[in-house]
């Protein structure tokens, strides 16, 4: 039994629910993968997985062992990155989860120049908008906005994550400029689906305020509201990487420039995030040096704000 072909087959069978599904992530039958995982528990003498049907399930053995495979495994690539970085440029595929409205406007505009710097790296992106999982998605790197409370991971600032709340002229004029926080609860606010706090606007300056606020919509998209803001619908509190062309345009009009202005009270950024096992990789220290140089300090999206 090729021990560490078990272990993978096994932990992808875990990851992925079932046999069919680990055998299409890994490129091989399944019967290969079932194979493998029958094998590795014979060679322990128990049970790992509950099999049914539908799914798979791991036993209470099956548990204690996945999380030890998932270490031994992630131990292993960690040496194999090493090794293989040791000499020479970055090479080697980079797996990288970026959050979709970022990644479209600040990090896929400098790819070409990143692969001009790296011809060895080859990128493999996932945009999305949930929290990634480093370990269950096999991620170098991701990408998150706003606070980090993962005592998990490495998490390194890359620019600032500044929330500004802005307006049309053409809004302005017809409702007038909003002389204070309080004022909000007046006006047509556009509103982020948040998890929590979408309505409740914090603001901290001459004094701590926070407005409950509503309006005609409500969305998950940030682009969704943006576009409702640039057509004269209503405030929008977004972050300043989305808003930065816009501003500086003239389509958008900053308002309580005075104000810091936030969904909570956490001072936020933009940051990488890495598991401890890549801290010392060529590729994913490439990557965060590169756009990091690239945003600059302050990042070019705030060059128009107050």
């Amino acid at each position: 039994m090729d021990s560490f072909a078990a272990l993978k087959a096994f932990v992808a069978t875990v990851e992925a629910g079932g046999f069919a599904s680990a055998g299409r992530q890994m490129g091989v039958a399944t019967s290969s993968v079932t194979r493998q995982v029958d094998a590795l528990e014979h060679h322990l003498g128990t049970r790992l997985l509950n099999r049914s049907t539908r799914r798979v399930t791991l036993t209470g053995a099956g548990e204690s062992y996945y999380e030890h495979a998932v270490r031994l495994l992630a131990d292993l690539e960690s040496a194999n990155l090493e090794v293989s970085e040791a000499e020479g440029p970055p090479r080697g595929q980079l797996r990288v989860s970026l959050p979709v409205a970022f990644g479209q406007l600040h990090i896929a505009p400098g790819l070409q120049a990143f692969h001009e710097r790296y011809p060895g790296i080859t990128l493999d992106l996932v945009l999305s908008d949930d929290v990634a999982d480093l370990v269950e998605q096999r991620l170098d790197l991701a990408i998150r906005l706003g606070g980090v409370d993962s005592p998990h991971v490495v998490a390194r600032r890359m620019a600032p994550h500044r929330r500004l709340l802005c307006a049309s002229p053409d809004y302005l004029r017809r409702h007038g400029v909003p002389g204070s926080p309080a004022d909000l609860a007046h006006h047509a606010c556009l509103t982020f689906a948040y998890a929590r706090g979408s309505r409740l606007w914090h603001f901290s300056g001459p004094s701590e305020e926070c407005v409950h606020v509503s309006g005609p919509i409500r969305a998950n998209n940030s682009q969704v509201l943006r576009e409702a803001a640039l057509n004269g619908m209503g405030l929008i509190l977004m972050a300043s990487w989305l808003l930065g062309e816009d501003i500086e345009a003239g389509r958008l009009q900053v308002v309580l420039p005075q104000w810091k202005a936030g969904l909570d009270n956490e001072d936020g950024g933009v940051h990488a995030l890495y598991l401890p096992n890549r801290r010392n990789s060529k590729k994913v220290r490439a990557f965060i040096d590169f756009f990091v140089e690239r945003f600059g300090d302050p990042p070019y999206w705030d060059h128009s704000s107050p």
